[in-house]
């Protein structure tokens, strides 16, 4: 089944949330929920395991998450709209992945995605770390902040759940892309000439691979990169962090 390419730095993220995902859900056929799932390229590879349904504002990323879901042949629902629209029903996983930076009342998102979990459901957010690391690219694509894994741990732990953990990653590949995204955001002012909403809504479609072949390449260019990241669970620009309804 052909999957969606994934960016550099969402492979190296890959390789952090899939297992995390493995553990919480074990078995298949978990209800899941992704909020802002972008063009589908992590969507696509839930649905493969899991009835998932994927929520994201922007119009043109949703139709891209649509053709590839097809083009792999993994059922999903995929919903262009507010997170609100998502039924009430609890899910065993919601996942956020590089959006509560997007949202001014982070507190607000993180105990609505958790009102949306089951009883030992699992909440499971990445953000971009260190707000000492906040640059032009941050500033770019609408960012409010970035993060310290002990702060965003409190924000979960206030919301109630349980189990709450952090990890790192990106050590070291992921701080030369950083610094290359914040470079080009430098060099291109009009990137932040529009309004926080149009930043953010852009984010997902930016700097995106296309083919699948430059999908190949970037899995087989970030592997040495991925087993490095795994003996360095602390140091790193990205930021992994879930916890457990009770």
């Amino acid at each position: 089944m052909p999957l969606p390419p994934l960016t550099p730095f969402a492979r190296l993220r890959w390789d952090v949330v899939s297992r995390i995902v493995d553990q919480a859900l074990p078995a298949p056929g978990a209800r899941v929920l992704e909020i802002g799932c972008g063009q589908g390229a992590v969507g696509v590879r839930l649905a493969r395991r899991h009835h998932y349904t994927g929520v994201e504002l922007d119009a043109a990323s949703i139709a891209v998450a649509r053709e590839r879901s097809a083009a792999a042949g993994a059922e999903a629902t995929w919903l262009h709209g507010s997170f609100e629209e998502v039924d009430r029903d609890g899910f065993d996983l919601v996942c956020a992945f590089e959006v509560i930076e997007h949202i001014e009342d982070d507190d607000a998102a993180l105990r609505a995605w958790a009102g949306r979990l089951r009883p030992g459901g699992t909440l499971l957010v990445s953000t971009p770390a260190w707000p000492s690391r906040y640059g032009a690219m941050d500033e770019a694509v609408g960012h409010f902040r970035r993060y310290e894994p002990s702060a965003l741990a409190a924000q979960l732990e206030k919301t109630g759940l349980t189990d709450v953990g952090t990890r790192l990653y990106g050590m070291p590949l992921g701080y030369a892309l950083e610094a290359a995204r914040n470079r080009l955001a430098t060099g291109r002012g009009d990137l932040r000439e529009d309004g926080v909403a149009e930043r953010t809504a852009r984010s997902g479609r930016l700097l995106q691979p296309r083919t699948a072949l430059l999908g190949a390449l970037i899995a087989a260019g970030t592997f040495p990169f991925r087993i490095v990241q795994r003996a360095s669970p602390t140091r790193g620009p990205g930021l992994v962090a879930w916890g457990v309804a009770p």
